[in-house]
């Protein structure tokens, strides 16, 4: 019985029990001998008994409890509803309350992670508006800053009006730079489709390294491809995005090595994918920034990153791409040491290569 509950279970139980209890007080109490009462009309009186408890149980339990329990049970499975409309099967006088109560824990309990991530979200949504609206404000402020000296003077005067020109050129870049990175992700999120083709993959990494020549000579840090096989590098990406990858984990790269660091770039074959490794002789991060590190805007040394401009959004560009991907992206760091970057691509489903 109670295995399972029922609220015809319940007005029975409870009927039993008071006729159990008021038997007991009448023979205690009663002058009347049992003996001379027929045993026929005992039961009879006893069955009428049960079964008018039961009813009067049954309609207390039905109208006070049951159809609280009811409307409690409808907006479980259907909350969005204006009707009360329930979603499955209607509950009924026999149905199992321990699989109700099952239910209800299950429901709160998705509720309160929902109500936790909801929280997380938020917290989150504060957090980007408060960067961003930094990251706008500081290029933007430093512009008006230029712009404000010049209109007072300082555009006659020939020692500061090219310098502040520039500066403030260098400021709107900045600018440019991070609402171009957060359209990116815009995009990204909207529509995460792949335009998949097959490609060498070390070629694409010497086409970046060749682009980015000129900015790590400014920062005189090299950029090394070890050496590795020709056969068999071909992997199955979207080309251009896969170039963004590697642009932007080279140009972290740059921004924070060392005067005379170098950057190595490995490719390793895993059978089925291939493996790519960016690793540095740079900085380096604490391990309690590594897992912030493809938050948007997060900087672990922000007047360092400033400084080396940018507009905070690459290494959560990287990100975005390599989970359109499916792909997850590994990070090691040891602070003043260096950071590596690794990832994987699957290699192109035939074995052909392909030298065009």
């Amino acid at each position: 019985m109670f295995n399972r509950l029922t609220i015809n279970n319940v007005s029975f139980f409870i009927s039993l029990l008071i006729l159990g209890v008021t038997s007991l007080f009448y023979w205690a109490c009663s002058s009347i001998s049992f003996e001379t009462i027929n045993w026929f009309l005992k039961a009879a009186v006893a069955l009428l008994f049960v079964l008018c408890v039961f009813l009067v149980v049954k309609a207390f339990l039905s109208n006070l409890v049951f159809s609280r329990l009811k409307l409690i049970y409808k907006i479980i499975n259907d909350p969005s509803s204006k009707k009360m409309e329930r979603v499955g099967p209607e509950i009924d006088a026999n149905t199992n309350l321990n699989i109700v109560n099952k239910e209800v824990l299950e429901w709160a309990a998705k509720r309160k992670n929902e109500i936790e991530d909801l929280k997380k979200l938020e917290k989150y949504r504060k957090n980007f508006l408060g960067n961003i609206s930094h990251e706008l404000k500081t290029p933007l402020f430093s512009i008006q800053g230029y712009l404000h000296t010049l209109l007072d003077g300082g555009l006659e005067d020939e020692s500061i009006n090219r310098r502040y020109i520039e500066k403030a050129v260098s400021n709107a870049e900045r600018l440019q730079f991070i609402i171009d990175d957060l359209e990116i992700i815009n995009k990204l999120e909207e529509d995460s489709k792949l335009d998949k083709t097959e490609f060498n993959l070390k070629r694409l990494i010497e086409e970046v390294i060749g682009d980015l020549e000129i900015v790590s000579k400014e920062k005189s840090i090299k950029l090394v491809l070890q050496k590795t096989r020709e056969q068999g590098l071909w992997v199955e990406a979207d080309r251009p995005k896969i170039r963004q990858v590697i642009e932007n984990l080279l140009t972290n790269s740059i921004k924070y090595g060392v005067e005379n660091g170098k950057t190595k770039i490995s490719l390793s074959d895993l059978g089925n994918v291939l493996k790519i490794e960016i690793s540095d002789n740079g900085i380096g991060v604490e391990e309690k920034h590594i897992k912030h590190l493809f938050d948007r805007f997060y900087r672990v040394d922000k007047s360092r990153a400033r400084k080396s401009g940018g507009s905070g959004l690459g290494l959560a560009i990287v990100k975005h791409i390599l989970e359109a991907h499916e792909v997850k992206i590994e990070v090691r760091s040891e602070e003043n040491k260096g950071t590596v970057f690794s990832f994987s691509l699957p290699k192109m489903k035939y074995s052909i290569e392909i030298d065009s």
